[in-house]
Protein backbone atom coordinates (compact mmCIF):
# COMPACT_ATOMS: atom_id res chain seq x y z
CA UNK A 1 0.00 0.00 0.00
CA UNK A 2 1.68 3.46 -0.91
CA UNK A 3 1.44 6.06 1.81
CA UNK A 4 0.93 9.98 0.61
CA UNK A 5 1.62 12.55 3.26
CA UNK A 6 1.23 16.19 3.22
CA UNK A 7 4.51 17.32 1.86
CA UNK A 8 4.29 14.57 -1.23
CA UNK A 9 0.60 15.83 -2.10
CA UNK A 10 2.05 19.50 -1.84
CA UNK A 11 5.12 18.79 -4.25
CA UNK A 12 2.60 17.53 -6.77
CA UNK A 13 -0.12 20.50 -6.45
CA UNK A 14 3.00 22.71 -7.21
CA UNK A 15 3.54 20.18 -10.33
CA UNK A 16 0.54 20.67 -11.46
CA UNK A 17 -0.09 23.83 -10.96
CA UNK A 18 3.33 25.03 -12.87
CA UNK A 19 2.09 22.78 -15.44
CA UNK A 20 -0.74 24.89 -16.26
CA UNK A 21 0.80 28.02 -16.27
CA UNK A 22 3.38 25.96 -18.57
CA UNK A 23 0.26 25.25 -20.75
CA UNK A 24 -1.72 28.85 -20.88
CA UNK A 25 2.37 30.46 -21.56
CA UNK A 26 2.18 27.73 -24.41
CA UNK A 27 0.04 30.30 -26.10
CA UNK A 28 2.52 32.64 -26.81
CA UNK A 29 4.86 30.01 -28.90
CA UNK A 30 1.48 29.52 -30.80
CA UNK A 31 1.30 32.79 -31.46
CA UNK A 32 4.60 33.18 -32.97
CA UNK A 33 4.22 30.10 -34.90
CA UNK A 34 1.25 32.31 -36.13
CA UNK A 35 3.15 35.21 -37.25
CA UNK A 36 5.84 33.27 -39.02
CA UNK A 37 3.34 31.27 -40.99
CA UNK A 38 1.31 34.84 -41.63
CA UNK A 39 4.63 36.29 -42.88
CA UNK A 40 5.25 33.27 -45.38
CA UNK A 41 1.37 33.94 -46.57
CA UNK A 42 0.55 30.09 -44.98
CA UNK A 43 -2.90 30.81 -44.03
CA UNK A 44 -4.28 27.44 -42.74
CA UNK A 45 -0.89 27.26 -40.56
CA UNK A 46 -1.23 30.53 -39.18
CA UNK A 47 -5.34 29.90 -38.90
CA UNK A 48 -4.40 26.79 -36.91
CA UNK A 49 -2.05 27.72 -34.32
CA UNK A 50 -4.70 30.48 -33.74
CA UNK A 51 -7.28 27.89 -33.73
CA UNK A 52 -5.37 26.29 -30.93
CA UNK A 53 -4.10 28.98 -28.61
CA UNK A 54 -8.11 29.48 -29.15
CA UNK A 55 -9.03 26.36 -27.53
CA UNK A 56 -6.15 26.21 -24.69
CA UNK A 57 -7.26 29.66 -23.90
CA UNK A 58 -10.65 27.89 -23.34
CA UNK A 59 -10.01 25.63 -20.44
CA UNK A 60 -6.81 26.38 -18.75
CA UNK A 61 -8.86 28.73 -16.93
CA UNK A 62 -11.26 25.95 -15.68
CA UNK A 63 -7.92 23.62 -15.23
CA UNK A 64 -6.48 26.77 -12.73
CA UNK A 65 -9.49 26.69 -10.48
CA UNK A 66 -9.79 23.39 -10.31
CA UNK A 67 -6.15 22.86 -8.82
CA UNK A 68 -6.66 26.81 -7.14
CA UNK A 69 -3.30 27.82 -8.49
CA UNK A 70 -3.54 31.35 -6.85
CA UNK A 71 -3.46 29.60 -3.29
CA UNK A 72 -0.60 26.71 -4.46
CA UNK A 73 1.04 29.37 -6.22
CA UNK A 74 0.71 33.00 -4.72
CA UNK A 75 3.78 34.65 -5.96
CA UNK A 76 2.94 33.80 -9.64
CA UNK A 77 0.66 36.22 -11.72
CA UNK A 78 -1.60 33.38 -13.78
CA UNK A 79 -4.04 36.34 -14.41
CA UNK A 80 -1.31 38.87 -15.84
CA UNK A 81 0.34 35.40 -17.82
CA UNK A 82 -2.95 35.00 -19.16
CA UNK A 83 -3.42 38.53 -20.31
CA UNK A 84 -0.08 38.42 -22.09
CA UNK A 85 -0.81 35.83 -24.19
CA UNK A 86 -4.09 37.02 -24.97
CA UNK A 87 -2.85 40.21 -26.32
CA UNK A 88 -0.47 38.14 -28.63
CA UNK A 89 -3.06 35.11 -29.74
CA UNK A 90 -6.26 37.76 -29.80
CA UNK A 91 -4.99 41.31 -31.11
CA UNK A 92 -1.44 41.67 -32.47
CA UNK A 93 -1.52 37.97 -34.53
CA UNK A 94 -4.75 38.81 -35.86
CA UNK A 95 -4.12 43.00 -36.63
CA UNK A 96 -0.63 41.70 -38.42
CA UNK A 97 -2.79 38.99 -40.08
CA UNK A 98 -4.85 41.39 -41.78
CA UNK A 99 -2.23 43.53 -42.68
CA UNK A 100 -0.34 41.17 -44.25
CA UNK A 101 -3.04 39.14 -46.07
CA UNK A 102 -4.50 41.48 -46.76
CA UNK A 103 -7.98 41.81 -45.75
CA UNK A 104 -8.91 45.35 -45.91
CA UNK A 105 -8.74 48.33 -48.34
CA UNK A 106 -5.47 49.16 -49.14
CA UNK A 107 -5.83 52.97 -47.93
CA UNK A 108 -6.77 50.95 -44.68
CA UNK A 109 -3.98 48.58 -44.49
CA UNK A 110 -2.45 50.45 -41.24
CA UNK A 111 -5.00 52.34 -40.02
CA UNK A 112 -7.12 49.43 -39.79
CA UNK A 113 -4.97 47.07 -37.46
CA UNK A 114 -4.00 50.15 -35.76
CA UNK A 115 -7.50 50.74 -34.43
CA UNK A 116 -7.83 47.41 -33.02
CA UNK A 117 -4.34 47.23 -31.43
CA UNK A 118 -5.66 50.85 -29.56
CA UNK A 119 -9.22 49.71 -28.96
CA UNK A 120 -7.92 46.31 -27.69
CA UNK A 121 -5.34 48.21 -25.05
CA UNK A 122 -8.20 49.95 -23.33
CA UNK A 123 -10.17 46.88 -23.30
CA UNK A 124 -7.40 44.87 -21.63
CA UNK A 125 -6.18 47.75 -19.44
CA UNK A 126 -10.03 47.79 -18.03
CA UNK A 127 -9.88 47.16 -14.13
CA UNK A 128 -13.80 45.91 -14.95
CA UNK A 129 -13.40 44.20 -18.52
CA UNK A 130 -14.72 40.80 -16.67
CA UNK A 131 -17.82 41.57 -14.79
CA UNK A 132 -18.51 40.34 -10.83
CA UNK A 133 -21.25 37.97 -12.50
CA UNK A 134 -18.72 36.87 -15.23
CA UNK A 135 -19.21 38.17 -18.43
CA UNK A 136 -16.75 40.41 -20.50
CA UNK A 137 -17.71 44.41 -20.79
CA UNK A 138 -17.22 45.76 -24.30
CA UNK A 139 -16.42 43.93 -27.62
CA UNK A 140 -14.06 41.12 -26.20
CA UNK A 141 -11.47 41.68 -28.76
CA UNK A 142 -12.22 38.41 -30.63
CA UNK A 143 -10.32 39.69 -33.62
CA UNK A 144 -8.78 36.15 -34.04
CA UNK A 145 -12.66 34.91 -34.90
CA UNK A 146 -13.43 37.47 -37.26
CA UNK A 147 -10.33 36.89 -39.27
CA UNK A 148 -10.84 33.01 -39.46
CA UNK A 149 -14.51 33.91 -40.51
CA UNK A 150 -13.13 36.28 -43.31
CA UNK A 151 -10.24 34.29 -44.76
CA UNK A 152 -12.87 30.94 -44.54
CA UNK A 153 -15.91 33.18 -46.65
CA UNK A 154 -13.71 35.34 -48.61
CA UNK A 155 -15.50 38.67 -47.55
CA UNK A 156 -14.87 41.27 -49.70
CA UNK A 157 -12.30 43.80 -48.15
CA UNK A 158 -14.97 46.53 -47.67
CA UNK A 159 -17.40 44.31 -45.45
CA UNK A 160 -14.47 43.33 -43.31
CA UNK A 161 -13.29 46.74 -42.83
CA UNK A 162 -16.70 47.97 -41.42
CA UNK A 163 -17.02 45.29 -39.21
CA UNK A 164 -13.83 45.61 -37.58
CA UNK A 165 -14.79 49.09 -37.38
CA UNK A 166 -17.99 48.36 -35.83
CA UNK A 167 -16.58 46.21 -33.76
CA UNK A 168 -14.06 48.02 -33.40
CA UNK A 169 -16.38 50.70 -31.46
CA UNK A 170 -18.54 48.49 -29.32
CA UNK A 171 -15.34 48.04 -27.26
CA UNK A 172 -15.93 51.55 -25.62
CA UNK A 173 -19.41 50.47 -25.72
CA UNK A 174 -20.38 49.28 -21.80
CA UNK A 175 -22.67 45.78 -22.91
CA UNK A 176 -22.15 42.67 -21.29
CA UNK A 177 -20.90 39.60 -24.11
CA UNK A 178 -20.85 35.97 -23.16
CA UNK A 179 -18.00 34.73 -20.94
CA UNK A 180 -18.67 30.80 -22.10
CA UNK A 181 -16.37 29.39 -19.44
CA UNK A 182 -17.28 31.43 -16.38
CA UNK A 183 -21.00 32.10 -16.95
CA UNK A 184 -23.66 30.86 -14.48
CA UNK A 185 -26.59 31.14 -16.23
CA UNK A 186 -27.14 28.52 -18.91
CA UNK A 187 -23.75 27.20 -18.77
CA UNK A 188 -24.20 23.88 -19.92
CA UNK A 189 -25.71 24.50 -23.05
CA UNK A 190 -23.41 27.67 -23.90
CA UNK A 191 -20.61 24.95 -23.32
CA UNK A 192 -21.94 22.25 -25.19
CA UNK A 193 -22.61 24.57 -28.23
CA UNK A 194 -19.15 26.17 -27.71
CA UNK A 195 -17.37 22.96 -28.17
CA UNK A 196 -19.62 21.90 -30.97
CA UNK A 197 -18.59 25.49 -33.04
CA UNK A 198 -15.04 24.81 -32.06
CA UNK A 199 -15.18 21.20 -33.64
CA UNK A 200 -17.15 22.64 -36.27
CA UNK A 201 -14.09 25.45 -37.31
CA UNK A 202 -11.65 22.85 -36.77
CA UNK A 203 -12.89 21.19 -39.78
CA UNK A 204 -13.27 24.02 -41.72
CA UNK A 205 -9.92 25.56 -41.12
CA UNK A 206 -8.39 21.59 -41.79
CA UNK A 207 -10.25 21.79 -45.19
CA UNK A 208 -8.59 25.07 -45.77
CA UNK A 209 -9.04 26.14 -49.29
CA UNK A 210 -11.67 23.83 -49.93
CA UNK A 211 -14.25 24.73 -47.53
CA UNK A 212 -17.90 23.53 -47.47
CA UNK A 213 -19.70 27.03 -47.46
CA UNK A 214 -22.60 25.30 -45.62
CA UNK A 215 -20.71 24.10 -42.73
CA UNK A 216 -19.28 28.40 -42.77
CA UNK A 217 -22.89 29.11 -42.77
CA UNK A 218 -23.95 26.38 -39.65
CA UNK A 219 -21.11 27.40 -37.81
CA UNK A 220 -22.31 30.96 -37.95
CA UNK A 221 -25.88 29.59 -36.06
CA UNK A 222 -23.47 29.70 -33.02
CA UNK A 223 -22.76 33.01 -33.38
CA UNK A 224 -25.58 34.08 -33.61
CA UNK A 225 -26.82 32.05 -30.62
CA UNK A 226 -23.98 34.04 -28.79
CA UNK A 227 -24.96 37.62 -29.99
CA UNK A 228 -28.47 36.68 -29.31
CA UNK A 229 -27.41 35.04 -25.46
CA UNK A 230 -25.09 38.36 -24.60
CA UNK A 231 -28.20 40.58 -25.69
CA UNK A 232 -30.72 39.10 -23.46
CA UNK A 233 -28.01 39.49 -20.44
CA UNK A 234 -28.26 43.03 -21.10
CA UNK A 235 -31.91 43.44 -21.50
CA UNK A 236 -33.01 40.58 -18.65
CA UNK A 237 -32.71 42.85 -15.69
CA UNK A 238 -35.00 45.57 -17.20
CA UNK A 239 -37.05 42.69 -18.22
CA UNK A 240 -37.52 42.02 -14.47
CA UNK A 241 -38.09 45.00 -13.44
CA UNK A 242 -40.85 45.75 -15.62
CA UNK A 243 -43.00 42.58 -14.58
Amino acid sequence: MIVVNDSQIRIWRKVLAWGIHSLTASGVVLGFLSILAIFDGQWQAAMIFMGIATVIDGFDGSLSRLVQVKRVLPGFDGALLDNIVDFQTYVIVPALFIYQAPLVPQTWLLAAPAFILLASSYQFAQADAKTDDHYFKGFPSYWNVLVIYFVLLQTPPLLNLAVLLACGVMVFVPIKYLYPSRMEGNRGITVLFTVVWVGVMGVLIWQYPAVNSWWVLASLLYVVFYLGMSLWANVRPYVKRSR
